[in-house]
């Protein structure tokens, strides 16, 4: 198990979920940690689990039968190995869903959040976009 800093209402939000649910959960949670050392974890809209350094990378959002990992990249982010499963079109967020039994793709979610982090120092998505300077980013997880 990964060592960071929680926040208890992160913890709650997980252990209130069924518990193949929760264990994608700390799977996604430990990853995005484990990405950079800095990242933070917070709640954001009253109760989704966000986690941030120097603008959001991602958030969860447990489904009926799926959770969703919402990764904030302006759509900018590469996806070598086609881990997107929705918001191909999307302006600020993209999804990778989770079901039940199905196997994270451990390499390829921590390169994309390695390089959301990276955008977010280099001043976040929109800035990139504005700047042309996305087009430029290197490719990682390839």
């Amino acid at each position: 198990m990964a060592s960071y800093e929680r926040d208890p209402r992160v913890d709650a939000y997980i252990d209130a979920l069924p518990e193949w649910q929760g264990a994608i959960c700390r799977e996604v949670r430990d990853l995005v940690h484990g990405a950079d050392p800095a990242v933070i974890e917070t709640i954001k809209r009253t109760r989704q689990p966000y986690f941030v350094l120097d603008g959001n990378i991602c958030a969860l959002l447990a489904a009926k039968d799926h959770v969703n990992v919402f990764l904030y990249d302006g759509a900018i982010v590469p996806d070598p190995e086609g881990i997107i499963t929705a918001g191909h079109d999307n302006k600020t967020a993209r999804t990778v869903a989770f079901r039940q039994g199905e196997t994270i793709n451990r390499r390829a979610l921590t390169a994309m959040f390695q390089q959301i982090i990276a955008n977010n120092r280099a001043g976040g998505w929109r800035k990139l976009k504005k700047d042309g300077s996305a087009a430029q980013l290197p490719r990682r997880g390839g």
